[in-house]
């Protein structure tokens, strides 16, 4: 900092003041030093700064896809919160694997994170409570969780119920469902489905066993789902797809197949990603909360960065309908 401060006719502490992004440096000075870094090639040495303030002003997300639309659209509106906070975010992929999952907060510390928020999918609850780590930890998903960590979850159950029960009171008596586990483990596939019985049971509609097709949850999946049900010859008048990706797949199976969209089959998605609300027709989905799922994980984890020791907390944030082209309004 000494050699940028005097190739740009500075102090160090003005220097340091542009590194660190305080707002106490006007414009002129601000370009002169940041041209000054530039021609001498400076690079923070995050090692040192992190031995001497104790922080690296990074904070882990860990997820199990990078592909996903859910999880990008999330770091996103992560990466916005935090920086405010003055914090980055840096995400990398666990692969839904217990391995990656249980390294992701082993390793959380070597990699310099401040934090970790951790999108659990297959780790055992069991082996998550014995894990040692003094960084803050935020988990997201459904399973349940050892109490000493803070968690954040969205409402599978009753968003996928609300998506079943319009299709149901829209007038459907055959929702097919893509990508459900009913009868599993607290996971994203088995709670939906738990929501998706659920609307069946409020309505005093049967729940057909045939038309839940298994699959994962890409575009091809969608895709396959559809072929699937008229290959097998299976009657359904509604598509409820436990994720808008899946749902994309499912419309163009339909579409393939000279079905049209809401008339002859009703479809809805679950997470709403942007790309939901531009495909023709528009797609109807659940916005599991998007925006306040942000706000509470970034809560949770400044107020640990800021006092560690708190009690943990677990949150539920509500999930909302999202009426769109591909289903039919209430009579």
């Amino acid at each position: 900092m000494a050699d940028v401060a005097r190739f740009a006719g500075v102090s160090t502490m003005t220097v340091s003041n542009v590194i660190n992004g305080r707002p106490r440096v006007g414009p002129e000075t601000r370009d002169r030093v940041l041209a000054a870094i530039g021609e001498l090639g400076y690079q923070v040495n995050l090692a040192a700064r992190h031995l001497r303030a104790g922080r690296t002003g990074v904070v882990g997300l860990a997820v199990p896809e990078l592909e996903r639309p859910y999880f990008g659209q999330l770091a996103a509106r992560l990466a916005d919160r935090f920086e405010a906070h003055g914090l980055r975010i840096v995400t990398e992929r666990t692969g839904a694997s217990r391995e990656g999952e249980l390294d992701a907060v082993a390793f959380s510390r070597l990699r310099m994170y401040d934090g970790l928020i951790l999108s659990v999918v297959d780790i055992d609850p069991a082996e998550l409570s014995q894990l040692r780590t003094d960084a803050p930890v935020v988990m997201i998903g459904e399973r349940a969780q050892p109490s000493r960590f803070d968690h954040v979850m969205m409402d599978n159950v009753d968003g996928a119920r609300q998506a079943t029960a319009h299709l149901l009171a829209a007038g459907a008596r055959r929702v097919a469902m893509l990508g459900g586990d009913p009868g599993g483990s607290a996971t994203m596939p088995a709670l939906r489905a738990e929501g998706y019985a659920l609307a069946h049971t409020e309505a005093g509609v049967p729940v057909d066993p045939e038309l839940n097709v298994r699959s994962s949850f890409g575009l091809q999946d969608g895709y396959d789902g559809i072929q699937v049900l008229r290959d097998r010859g299976i009657a359904f008048d509604a598509v409820f797809a436990l994720t808008d990706v899946l749902a994309m797949g499912a419309l163009r199976g339909l579409a393939d197949a000279g079905v049209r969209v809401p008339d002859d089959v009703q479809v809805v998605g679950f997470d709403d990603i942007d790309e939901a609300a531009y495909l023709v027709p528009s797609l109807s989905t659940v916005n599991p909360g998007h925006e306040e799922m942000a706000d509470a994980i970034t809560a949770l984890m400044t107020a640990q960065l800021g006092s560690p020791g708190g009690d943990p907390q677990e949150l539920v944030v509500p999930a909302q309908l999202v009426l769109r082209g591909t289903t039919k309004p209430l009579a």
